[in-house]
């Protein structure tokens, strides 16, 4: 060390400690996180994020399972089908396939869609049927094989 890189830096080493206060509200915070992220870890699911396993990446489908491709697909007054994209609706894929369970629980949950798709778009027909559809393609031995069929999961009309 040479004088010059440590300059406005005691000789001492007389830096300040931690009052024991400070030292048990660090020590406490300390516990409790590792408490959390343990128990998170043990029975938390991705909802508990972040101290629960953040698993949905953390799985893979067999390599001969089909593979989901969701849609929100939309009728309008004019009878015009349309694919609704986060464009339109400014809700993404991910949001609507996280919910798809409560959707097909509870059908009118799909308005909220529609009522979205409107303010994006005020001068269109209004929405008279929204859905969601899968398309599931068809994989064997992990490649595609070119075959897939959509199955309507849900359908919402006012």
């Amino acid at each position: 060390m040479n004088d010059k890189s440590l300059r406005g830096v005691s000789k001492s080493g007389d830096a300040e400690s931690l009052t024991r206060r400070g030292r048990l509200i660090r020590v406490t915070a300390t516990l409790i996180g590792c408490a959390l992220l343990l128990t998170g870890t043990a029975v938390g699911d991705d909802d508990d994020f972040p101290f629960g396993p953040f698993r949905v990446y953390a799985s893979a489908d067999p390599p001969g399972a089909p593979v989901a491709d969701t849609r929100v697909e939309a009728v309008d007054t004019a009878g015009l089908r349309r694919i609704l994209t986060q464009a339109d609706t400014g809700i993404r894929r991910a949001e609507i396939e996280g919910q798809l369970d409560r959707f097909t629980a509870e059908p009118s949950r799909l308005s909220t869609v529609a009522t979205a798709y409107q303010r994006r778009n005020p001068g269109a027909a209004p929405l008279r049927e929204v859905s969601v559809v899968v398309r599931w393609h068809e994989v064997r031995d992990g490649r595609p094989t070119g075959r897939s069929w959509d199955a309507t999961t849900v359908v919402w009309r006012p």
